[in-house]
């Protein structure tokens, strides 16, 4: 992810997105670069409009983050349900609990 992140920064600083620029990032904070994976980074990037696959990556988070709240309530829903669900045994068990003392008054 390192390797993503100094691309982007180089990108947004319009700096050239080639393997040394990459790796100077990358060394800079403090994280030991992987030639090769430097060298594929640069190759899997040409041709991309990267201002592009940054707005769509923001996208989907918020779009995530829009649709928590919706599980939340289903989660709420659920524990509502549980919690009827043992009122209801123990109201059962009251219920059996005088059953079986008539038998016996």
């Amino acid at each position: 992810m390192e390797y993503v992140y100094a691309a982007m920064l180089l990108h947004s600083s319009g700096a050239d997105l080639d393997a040394k620029s990459i790796t100077k990032v990358l060394k800079s904070a403090g994280v030991s670069a992987d030639k090769a994976r430097v060298e594929a980074l640069v190759a899997s990037l040409e041709g991309v409009d990267i201002e592009d696959a940054m707005s769509s990556a923001a996208v989907a988070p918020a779009a995530a983050a829009q649709a928590a709240p919706a599980a939340s309530d289903a989660s709420e829903a659920a524990e509502a349900k549980e919690e009827k669900e043992e009122e209801e045994e123990e109201v059962s068990e009251e219920d059996a609990a005088a059953g079986l003392g008539a038998l016996f008054g």
